[in-house]
């Protein structure tokens, strides 16, 4: 600034120079911020002498512009380089106050395991996958045409009392079966028909061979030629499989709404073990064909269900249900 008062290229050069010193020598990345603040910010020296270029004179203003532009990136290039120079600075002083022993021990996290319900269910899928079945999925929240009309349970059958099942409202409720999925595979497809459906189910109990919350896997085959022969071969094939070994099984009468004839399926592992119910079969009654638009006169079919943790629980050894729900560590990496 001259004796007038205005700025002069001079005088700009000086004051970068002092600018240029001031950050040479300062040591502190705090204190580098300032003196950006006081030459760069928007009230800084630099900024304020670029903004005075209307002062000089219009023949001057190039030069004078050109200058200041040149000790402005000066300046910021001073910045840039001791920014740097103090950040790496900084860093080094870090690493050299928190060493790593690389000779310590390392910390050993627990590693997860499949859940023996999840691993009876992949199973199930593999074995049943190999006979040419496609495992399909269906809602849990169901309505009372598909998890007790279509499947010709009657307005007065006690499996729709309060006391057996969780209502949601007047119309909705936690499905008890996973036989729903076989009416919406009904529903929205064409025989052939061969589907498995696996997945929770829900029901009022509990004790230690039951649970409000379990798991089911159903199996349907609606075909021109299924017929009783041909599940009970299947079923037998699957026993095998499942448990890696011949095992003895009988069928007995029994009554379900949705077929006719009905069976339950008892099976022993040795000629000396006691007879376990372990699942529900027969022939899909003609009612239930007749909900979802199925010719029962040319085709027939057959379904079978079974409780997927009470398998778990005989292929593992496990003797009350209520512990594959308690996330017991000790207990889970046994499998």
């Amino acid at each position: 600034m001259d004796n007038t008062g205005i700025i002069t290229i001079e005088s700009v050069q000086e004051l970068g120079n002092n600018f240029l010193q001031q950050i040479s020598a300062c040591a502190d990345l705090s204190a580098l911020e300032t003196i950006r603040v006081l030459a760069l910010g928007k009230k800084g020296s630099l900024t304020l002498a670029l903004k005075s270029i209307s002062q000089v004179e219009p023949g001057d203003r190039k030069n004078f512009g050109q200058a200041v532009n040149a000790v402005k990136c000066a300046v910021q290039e001073a910045l840039d380089t001791q920014k740097k120079h103090l950040t790496d600075q900084a860093l080094s002083q870090q690493l050299k106050h928190e060493t790593i022993d690389v000779t310590l021990p390392g910390t050993f996290h627990t590693v997860g395991r499949t859940h023996p319900i999840t691993q009876v269910m992949h199973l199930l899928s593999d074995i049943f996958g190999g006979c040419g079945f496609s495992t399909v999925s269906g809602p849990e929240i169901e309505d009372q045409f598909h998890n007790f009309t279509a499947l010709n349970i009657g307005e007065n059958h006690p499996a729709r009392a309060m006391h057996d099942t969780f209502y949601i409202d007047n119309t909705h409720l936690l499905r008890t079966h996973t036989s729903p999925t076989q009416i919406h595979v009904m529903l929205e497809q064409e025989p052939p028909i061969r589907i498995i459906s696996l997945g929770k189910v829900y029901r009022c109990d509990s004790d230690p061979t039951h649970s409000p919350m379990f798991h089911q896997m159903e199996g349907l085959v609606v075909s021109e030629q299924a017929s009783f022969v041909e599940l009970k071969a299947l079923l037998d094939y699957f026993f095998k499989a499942f448990f890696g070994r011949s095992v003895e099984m009988r069928f007995r009468p029994s009554y379900f709404p949705f077929t006719e004839p009905s069976a339950e399926v008892d099976i022993r592992m040795s000629s000396n073990a006691p007879w376990l119910e372990v699942m529900g079969c027969g022939m899909v009654h003609p009612n239930v064909f007749s909900h979802v638009n199925i010719d029962a006169e040319r085709f027939s079919g057959y379904a079978f269900g079974l409780g997927i943790d009470r398998l778990a629980m005989l292929k593992y050894g496990i003797d009350d249900l209520r512990i594959l729900f308690d996330n017991d560590i000790d207990f889970l990496n046994q499998f």
